[in-house]
């Protein structure tokens, strides 16, 4: 198992290259793989680009800084779904179980229709800071509740559907036409107008909180055999499982301020994973980020480009991909029961 993670590992770190590579070469331009090299090269080594500057302009400002956002969400968000499906003992555990999309599109949605902080504040925060006020009633709702991992759940469906609630409201009774289109269009997930700035912060949230994962691998592992095993085994169940969840929480409150409501990539991605790696988190962490950041980078090529000039939101196909491959995750672990 160890020779094939790493074997899956390392392929996933090419096929994640190209994919880069080939990704931000597909649009209306006409852009090649030595351009996109080119620009890379020229900006990274500090000597400039050789590219005319509409063609380094394209590749270095518009289409590498989305591809690279893509490619960290989905890392981002397939990672958080195989730490809250262990931690939680759940399969169908994704990254909004907690409720915090449905926090962040509140957010974001006071910030551009009801004009929440007057104009200094922008989507981003206003979707960060929702986010986290979500996570933190989950937080208090469930532990007032016995602080077991069902209340939890539970917790987060309640905050869910509140705070979906609330969007709704808020966009019925005080958007216009425009408006409503364009909050429409995030919540269902997109990756236009991402800049330089979002991949950083995504890259740094993405940094830190897979290093916090990994560092509590064997504790994941000892989540297996359920909350009282694991405190056999010496795990510190609560703060355990408070330190991970918030963790998880933080990147998904990042990545959906940036990049609005994705679905089904946390959900789908671990099982298929785990079926190749096996259930040790120090094998199958890794994997499926990299597994998710190659499945969001050609979600979203498709996304831009199936119906162009018109772009589909990214939240759209992958639920139109993800409901299928889940029926079909199912199905193979009803057959192997």
């Amino acid at each position: 198992m160890r020779a094939r993670a790493l074997l899956l590992t390392g392929g996933g770190l090419v096929a994640l290259a190209v994919s880069l590579a080939v990704a931000v070469t597909i649009g209306p331009a006409d852009i090649s793989t030595a351009d996109v090299w080119a620009s890379v090269a020229g900006h990274l080594g500090g000597g400039g680009s050789t590219l005319p500057p509409l063609r380094d302009g394209i590749v270095w400002n518009l289409r590498m800084p989305r591809t690279l956002l893509a490619a960290v969400c989905g890392a981002g968000l397939a990672l958080c779904g195989a730490v809250m499906q262990s931690l939680l003992r759940n399969p169908l555990a994704d990254p909004f179980v907690l409720g915090v999309s449905s926090g962040a599109s509140t957010g974001a949605v006071a910030v551009v229709v009801l004009g929440v902080g007057g104009g200094t504040v922008s989507l981003s925060a206003g979707a960060f800071a929702g986010a986290l006020l979500s996570f933190a009633l989950v937080m208090l709702l469930g532990h007032s509740l016995g602080g077991g991992m069902d209340r939890v759940v539970l917790s987060g469906v309640a905050a869910m559907q509140l705070f979906s609630a609330l969007t709704s409201f808020i966009v019925l009774t005080s958007a216009d036409a425009e408006t409503t289109r364009g909050v429409l269009f995030w919540l269902l997930g997109s990756l236009t107008g991402a800049d330089w700035g979002q991949v950083l912060l995504c890259a740094a949230a993405l940094g830190a909180v897979l290093a916090v994962c990994l560092a509590h691998a064997t504790t994941l592992d000892a989540f297996a055999f359920g909350e009282e095993a694991a405190a056999g085994l010496g795990v510190h169940v609560v703060r355990a499982r408070l330190v991970l969840l918030s963790a998880t929480a933080l990147l998904t409150a990042v990545l959906v301020a940036c990049t609005g409501a994705i679905g089904f990539v946390g959900l789908v991605l671990p099982h298929a994973v785990r079926a190749l790696t096996g259930s040790g988190h120090a094998r199958l962490l890794p994997v499926t980020a990299l597994a998710g950041a190659v499945f969001l980078v050609w979600v979203d090529t498709l996304a831009r480009t199936v119906v162009d000039p018109q772009e589909v939101p990214v939240g759209v196909v992958t639920s139109l991909i993800g409901v299928p491959a889940f029926v079909a995750v199912l199905y193979r672990g009803r057959r192997k029961t």
